[in-house]
């Protein structure tokens, strides 16, 4: 193993069906309960609208409250949906983010999902490509403290913000655009499959787009690469699998719905097929190691979603991805002050 270091995160969408205050307020006992068992990020995703993908259209504003309840656990969006934002007003609340909590702000950007979100706020979504590429220029040069139209520049300055920005990317272009930038790369574990390789792997889809960043980033600069993963432990195998059961085949069921095609039906069909890890540590430590895109990435951010347990077994599972599959996988642990020991992958 050499001597460099992976870490770890959590990720939420903020899906729990409960009210929209109830699921900010679990939210926020997630991610405290991460940064004491060691984690190293919490990253939350903006959806709009539509209780049962919307979550969070905000996440400055709800990581501005988690912040305060926080004092290490690094904070990223993952993502904003430039192409819907005004960059500039963009780059003013992350620069007040990352002043309030200390430098802990991630700010990880794409050009965005649903189609029926960009009609909502009147925007073409066959453009955002473009869209996306002139914000994203925009958002850099207001936080690099380039002059703004007239005689102004940003307030509070922000420059650091520029070297922690990420690009989330399905695509080989993608990778190779967030390269070329300098920016991070942000993996989605939700990875499309090609029509004509319903069966592909995360590793078979997402190593090209590693080769295609590595190979566009300026001679110098330190990648940087973030991969998510579903994740859910339980001290129960049973229980582990029923709750993968039920959330699994709703999200099955909406994917058939867009066109997807599933090669079979069966709970360890769809665990495959969704790239679940899921059982007990020993189960998904097995099924963990399995995933060659790992060893390349810099950090690894765990999510429940799509299993969505409830948020007790949420807590035990971050427990035990702390204390039980982590020194399995050879994670080490820092000890910053003032909080748990971070986790840290040696490779």
């Amino acid at each position: 193993m050499s001597a460099s270091r992976k870490r770890l995160g959590f990720f939420s969408r903020l899906l729990d069906e409960v009210s929209p205050a109830e699921r900010y307020r679990l939210a926020t006992e997630q991610i405290i309960h991460a940064e004491a068992v060691g984690l190293s990020s919490a990253w939350v995703a903006q959806h709009h609208f539509n209780y049962a993908e919307g979550g969070l259209p905000s996440p400055l504003v709800f990581l501005s409250h988690v912040a305060a309840q926080t004092q290490t656990i690094r904070l990223g969006t993952g993502i904003i949906t430039l192409p819907l934002e005004q960059p500039l007003r963009v780059a003013e609340d992350a620069a007040v983010l990352d002043l309030l909590s200390g430098g802990r702000l991630d700010l990880g950007v794409g050009s965005g999902g649903t189609a029926s979100s960009f009609e909502a706020f009147g925007q073409d979504s066959a453009q955002r490509g473009a869209v996306f590429e002139q914000h994203l220029a925009a958002l850099k040069q207001a936080l690099g403290g380039a002059p703004l139209p007239g005689t102004d520049r940003l307030y509070p300055p922000a420059h650091r913000l520029v070297d922690r920005i990420w690009q989330a990317t399905f695509s080989v272009n993608g990778g190779a655009r967030a390269g070329a930038a300098g920016d991070g790369l942000l993996l989605s574990r939700t990875q499309p499959r090609p029509a004509d390789r319903p069966d592909a792997s995360l590793a078979d889809l997402q190593h090209p787009i590693i080769d295609a960043y590595l190979t566009a980033l300026p001679i110098g600069l330190t990648p940087r690469i973030v991969a998510s993963r579903t994740l859910f432990v339980a001290d129960d195998r049973a229980e582990a699998r029923h709750y993968a059961e039920a959330g699994l085949t709703r999200v099955a069921a909406n994917f058939r719905k867009a066109g997807h095609q599933f090669s079979g039906d069966t709970l360890d069909d769809l665990i495959r097929a969704l790239d679940t890890h899921v059982g007990t540590p020993e189960d998904v430590i097995a099924s963990l190691s399995r995933d060659t895109t790992l060893s390349r990435v810099d950090e690894i951010v765990f999510q429940v979603h799509s299993v969505d347990p409830p948020h007790a077994l949420i807590l035990r599972s971050l427990e035990l991805l702390a204390s039980a599959v982590a020194p399995a996988l050879g994670w080490t642990g820092d000890a910053p002050a003032n909080t748990a020991p971070r986790l840290s992958l040696v490779r």
